[in-house]
């Protein structure tokens, strides 16, 4: 990113850009600012924006040999085309070529390295991987935000409001934005007003809900339920959602157990690095035994409910109940 701000700051563009990567927030906001700094306001004439599969390659050839008009660039993006991956091969053969008055920028959440078109654009431009930002940066860009609008936030609560919406920087502007306008009239903002505003994420809900099952406090546990059922929530995903929990904490387990750091189990899961250290502290809650066992009765569950003989929202609640059950307490032996 430091190479895109600088040449922002200094005008000096390359004539190829690639932004790619899982963080669509941070891809979305630098395609707008190379837009604004490539192009003169309000210029329609020399901008283009091709999105999605099934682009006709030949017709953006033809548009990338027209000159601009009375300007010093045509400016044409690319979204989500899956070039990266197949179908690019015309377009990196192109670009070798291409007029130097014409400028790309092409915005894709996957691709190949290995493919012409990836090896192409590197030659001639550059290419910026927008990831899911670190636990540290998160924390830094929130409190800038609330800095700008005379606000503040104590760290402890900004995690608190971190682990309640999530780590997606879209949705961390948007439950920004209406903690603002909520303690409009206060300089502090705090985890009431949190609570008070902010929507929590179902992936962030189904994690409390193990959560509550693995301290046994079943009550909790039957709460979240209820909650995500009035969301309009099926029954079924819950479950869904409730296994791939389980799934991830067995698989993070067991690599614990083989001395990878957070850093390697966030990489090796997908994660975001502040979400593998939930996970950490969760999977100590736990044996791999235990894990395991969870797993085979969810999908023994699921088959109950597929060949009718359990209802769904019974199904799931009685899978909550037996494992969010408080241990019996068995009298000492003599």
């Amino acid at each position: 990113m430091k190479s895109l701000n600088e040449d922002l700051k200094t005008g000096n563009f390359k004539q190829i850009y690639l932004l790619w990567g899982a963080e669509g927030y941070l891809k979305r906001q630098y395609k707008e600012r190379f837009v604004k700094a490539m192009l003169p306001e309000g210029d329609t004439m020399n901008y283009a924006c091709y999105e999605g599969k099934g682009i006709n390659i030949k017709e953006v050839i033809d548009l990338s040999e027209t000159l601009p008009f009375f300007a010093s660039r045509r400016l044409i993006v690319f979204e989500n085309t899956g070039f990266f991956k197949t179908g690019g091969n015309d377009l990196a053969d192109y670009i070798k070529e291409m007029p130097e008055t014409t400028f790309y920028i092409f915005i894709e959440n996957e691709l190949d390295k290995r493919s012409r078109l990836y090896k192409a654009v590197k030659a001639k431009g550059h290419i910026a991987e927008l990831c899911t930002q670190d636990e540290n940066t998160l924390k830094r860009w929130i409190q800038s935000i609330l800095k700008k609008e005379g606000k503040s936030m104590s760290e402890p609560d900004i995690l608190y409001f971190l682990n309640k919406v999530g780590t997606d920087m879209e949705n961390i502007r948007k439950e920004l934005e209406k903690l603002i306008c909520y303690g409009i009239e206060r300089q502090t903002i705090t985890r009431e007003d949190v609570d008070a505003v902010c929507v929590t994420q179902i992936s962030n809900h189904i994690f409390d809900m193990v959560s509550a099952v693995s301290e046994k406090n079943q009550k909790k546990a039957l709460d979240l339920y209820y909650e995500l059922l009035a969301l309009k929530e099926p029954p079924m995903r819950i479950l869904f959602l409730l296994t791939r929990q389980y799934r991830i904490l067995f698989h993070v387990k067991a690599m614990q157990q083989q001395g990878y750091s957070r850093k390697e189990i966030a990489s090796r899961e997908g994660l975001h690095p502040f979400v593998a250290g939930k996970y950490m502290d969760q999977a100590g809650k736990f044996t791999k035994g235990e894990l395991r066992k969870v797993m085979e009765e969810a999908a023994g569950i699921e088959q109950d409910v597929k060949t009718g003989l359990l209802a769904d929202t019974l199904a799931v609640e009685l899978f909550i109940v037996k494992y969010s059950a408080a241990a019996e307490k068995r009298p000492a032996r003599k």
